[in-house]
């Protein structure tokens, strides 16, 4: 696999698990009795993008690694 491929594939593992990521740990503004006005009551009362961002990378790391060199032992 060539570089450009390598960045495609960790940007769609790094997408896709942002995805199963985001829900972790999500309050509603109606769940924590804190809603502010003009707001939609299902809105997260705190997002923690900073935290969920790492936890991404994190986690999808290893996940490319592993799709990585298992797909090099088919090739080989």
């Amino acid at each position: 696999m060539n570089v450009t491929g390598a960045i495609a594939l960790y940007f769609i593992v790094w997408w896709m698990t942002l995805f199963t990521v985001l829900p972790i740990g999500v309050r509603s503004q109606e769940e924590a009795g804190e809603v502010v006005p003009g707001s939609e009551i299902g809105a997260p009362t705190r997002a923690r993008m900073g935290f969920k961002v790492l936890l991404t990378t994190l986690i999808s790391i290893p996940v490319f690694l592993a799709i990585w060199f298992g797909g090099s032992l088919i090739e080989w």
